[in-house]
């Protein structure tokens, strides 16, 4: 079972990352959800009507999902009408990053396990990027994972040879994961040999996050690990955040993949990091 209760064998394949092939009822809801968002995202608006005629769902059932939706930061409900939510909060919710630029993100996952050696202690942000290590990690073992992310843990939780420490604190269900201050009390408690994160924007060669909770916590991993890992596919770069979180010079390693665009590309060059191209064509 998933630490959340709920079975977690096909978790990295759903974009809610809570799909249970046992549980038909669960996946099909999850699925539903899946496509309203998509639907929404893709008209700007939609009446609360059409989505139950298009989805064949009785009035309660859809506002329900709406609800649930609503609740994840990925859609406005207001007299009748879903829209989608407010560009910052998109880009944070964990459903919505779920589902972009997945190739990509496999791809910097697959690099990035050749700087993992067995018998590492690594700090995993709740990034779904770096996510995408979770099936890979059980190549390297033994090692032990600390994360604060509740998605990462179900993935994990049945690796054999692999230490899973997860951090608590007060959970948010936009990201699926636990920052705030208890968390940063028990990020201080350790030292990692290295810490994997990604962010959501990257500009003029700085790392930015949408919430100020979200940065303290993920810079409170970067002082615990002597050596950083930044994941990012090309999407990241020229984004717009409010909070600041590091600049690209701090990290030991960087990796991109081969979509970034040439400007970006020279930035990274510019500031000397030791600079590594997943490829993805």
């Amino acid at each position: 079972m998933a630490l959340n209760g709920s079975p977690s064998n096909d978790a990295l394949d759903a974009l809610f990352n809570e799909r249970a092939p046992a549980d038909s009822r669960r996946a099909k809801q999850l699925d539903r959800r899946q496509k309203i968002t998509e639907l929404v995202m893709a008209e700007g608006s939609v009446r609360i009507e059409d989505i139950t005629g298009r989805f064949g769902i009785s009035l309660m059932t859809a506002h329900r999902d709406i609800d649930e939706l609503v609740a994840r930061g990925l859609l406005r409900k207001y007299r009748g009408l879903v829209s989608a939510a407010p560009t910052s909060l998109i880009e944070a919710s964990d459903v919505y990053r779920a589902a972009r630029q997945q190739d990509e993100k496999k791809a910097l996952a697959e690099l990035a396990m050749k700087f993992i050696d067995s018998g590492q202690a690594l700090l995993m942000d709740d990034s779904t990027t770096v996510l995408q290590m979770a099936p890979l990690l059980g190549e390297k073992t033994p090692l032990t994972v600390i994360t604060n992310s509740l998605t990462l843990m179900n993935a994990l939780h049945e690796v054999r040879d692999l230490e899973l420490i997860g951090l608590g604190g007060r959970f948010q269900n936009w990201c699926n994961a636990f920052i705030g201050p208890v968390t940063r009390q028990e990020i201080g408690l350790f030292m990692a040999d290295t810490y994997l994160l990604s962010t959501s924007a990257i500009m003029r060669g700085e790392l930015f996050h949408q919430s100020p909770e979200m940065v303290e916590t993920k810079r409170a991993m970067f002082e615990a690990a002597q050596r950083r890992i930044l994941m990012a596919d090309h999407a990241k770069f020229g984004q717009r955040a409010l909070y600041h979180l590091a600049s690209i010079s701090e990290f030991d390693i960087v990796i991109v993949d081969d979509q970034i665009d040439p400007e970006s590309l020279a930035m990274l060059r510019e500031t000397g990091v030791e600079l590594h191209i997943a490829r993805t064509r």
